[in-house]
């Protein structure tokens, strides 16, 4: 079931962030969590999640951090929602305590309406919403950060 919890928000922003502070060396969890105001520890559970799935590649040692896997235009927003969705999952079928009514009648107009929605951010890249956040006025506040889109 798609949901837009807070650890998918998260994950969301730091791959932002980190497509927005691609320069040659890494970018450090904790500046990405003190732009995000979030505590450094929960944001690397999801920071690893997204490692182990091809999002980002985790570079060790003292100047270590993350950069994207792959470039941002490569990158959908549905990919990221898919993994972090497997952190929230907790294993129960939102649909098991309806009954039979629900699960014949709601629950397949519910697929539908979520399998048009993943479709949908299936074709926005990271491009894309790099692309949004500097529309907004992000990129000012990156100026002298190096951008290597390509």
């Amino acid at each position: 079931m798609l949901k837009c919890t807070r650890r998918t928000m998260h994950a969301l922003e730091a791959v932002v962030d980190i497509a927005f502070h691609a320069r040659p060396e890494p970018v450090q969890s904790k500046d990405i969590a003190t732009r995000q105001g979030v505590p450094q520890r929960y944001l690397e559970q999801v920071m690893q999640h997204l490692v182990r799935n091809g999002i980002l590649k985790g570079v060790r040692g003292p100047r270590g951090g993350y950069t994207l896997a792959r470039e941002r235009r490569r990158i959908t927003v549905g990919e990221v929602v898919r993994i972090v969705s497997e952190l929230d999952a907790d294993g129960e079928d939102d649909f098991a305590a309806g009954s039979e009514l629900g699960r014949r009648t709601v629950q397949p107009i519910w697929e539908e309406c979520q399998a048009v929605l993943m479709a949908r951010v299936d074709k926005i890249t990271l491009e894309d919403l790099c692309g949004r956040a500097e529309t907004a006025g992000f990129a000012a506040e990156l100026e002298g950060a190096d951008n290597f889109a390509i």
